[in-house]
């Protein structure tokens, strides 16, 4: 990851961890291309059809300002096991065994390509949030179609018009 797109994840990573400091818990996107931009959905996490629409949306803006390097984080709860992630949406309930509270990473420049990583988090006992510092993946990973940013980087690497669904 080249420092341009470094500092574009700093910078939207620390917005997201502000919102969900509030107990907030929005999907953001960094775009940078003619100028750059930072959108939010607070829906996003609640069901399939709102991820793909704000995904469709996000592509579309990054169309009109030429993004050449973009940055998406979502807050998620993982469980690892076997060298798998599930993944599900955050809530107030209380974390199952195995289970953490991340923020879920995806970028994307023109030049380096995509990387995937996520900002793990754990909690004070009266529930503040302290952040670690973002971690990349370094084996190669295949990413699902439910993962975040997945349709947007697919919108954005085929111009075939809008994806309707994740699958």
């Amino acid at each position: 990851m080249n420092d341009l797109t470094e500092a574009l994840l700093r910078d939207v990573a620390s917005r997201l961890q502000k919102a969900i400091q509030a107990r907030d818990c929005p999907a953001m996107v960094a775009l940078h291309g003619q100028r750059t931009l930072f959108l939010s959905d607070y829906d996003y996490l609640r069901d399939e059809a709102a991820a793909v629409a704000f995904e469709n949306r996000v592509a579309e803006t990054a169309r009109q300002i030429n993004t050449t390097r973009w940055v998406m984080v979502v807050p998620q709860v993982w469980l690892v096991t076997g060298g798998t992630v599930a993944a599900r949406a955050v809530s107030n309930h209380p974390l199952r065994e195995g289970e953490q509270e991340v923020i879920t990473l995806m970028t994307f420049d023109v030049e380096d390509g995509v990387d995937y990583g996520f900002v793990p988090y754990t909690r004070r006992p009266n529930g503040a949030p302290v952040f670690d510092e973002p971690k990349l993946f370094t084996d190669p990973i295949r990413p699902r179609p439910e993962m975040p940013g997945f349709t947007l980087l697919t919108r954005l690497m085929h111009d075939d018009g809008p994806e309707t669904s994740l699958g």
